[in-house]
């Protein structure tokens, strides 16, 4: 297993994490989410961290603090609004809340940005193919935490900067690629005539 790693970066609020376990991604077109509402649409990732990784853990949460205490002062006009690990506005949580069998043992950021982010293989060739980025693929990952306000709501997220994929896995829910599907199906164009 490939050892653990942060790397924090600049001002302490953007770190590389990894490797980590990517989950409910959608790095090559962005996520509408369940209402359909485009104008909220983005890129997107879940990472899990192993909570066995409690040095990576620990300087996550140092980041937290770093974005927490910048955003008093730039967002929050002084104010000092309780965001803490049991707040739904902490962008790190414990995987053992979610209905979902891949983040038992695990914490988790949800990891959001509206410009495509650059995505990655161990070399740090792009990937072009998106059938190499699924739910349950290794990588490490670039994010930036940050406050926001939101119609008077305070809250610390987690901005995705970039991905590089480090080892592939078993993919979460079980469902095939599109090679995989119909990679020994042969697409004639004579086989339209039959339509």
């Amino acid at each position: 297993m490939m050892k653990p790693n942060i790397l924090p970066k600049n001002d302490g609020r953007t770190v590389v994490i990894g490797p980590c376990r990517l989950s409910y991604t959608h790095l090559f077109e962005k996520y509408t989410g369940p209402d359909g509402d485009e104008s909220r649409a983005k890129y997107q990732t879940g990472i899990l961290i192993p909570k066995s990784q409690k040095e990576t853990v620990e300087a996550l949460k140092g980041c937290i603090k770093a974005a927490y205490d910048q955003a008093i002062t730039k967002y929050w006009g002084g104010k000092k609004p309780k965001i803490d690990e049991t707040s739904d506005a902490y962008p790190l949580r414990d995987g053992e809340g979610k209905d979902d069998e891949a983040y038992q043992g695990h914490v988790y950021i949800n990891a959001k940005t509206g410009k495509k982010p650059s995505v990655t293989d161990r070399s740090g060739q792009p990937i072009i193919d998106e059938d190499e980025i699924y739910s349950g693929v290794w990588a490490w990952v670039c994010v930036t935490f940050y406050g926001y306000k939101v119609n008077g709501k305070c809250g610390i997220a987690a901005a995705l900067e970039a991905v590089r994929k480090c080892k592939d896995d078993e993919q979460f829910g079980g469902s095939v690629s599109q090679s995989e599907a119909f990679g020994n199906i042969p697409m004639d164009d004579e086989d339209d005539e039959d339509l």
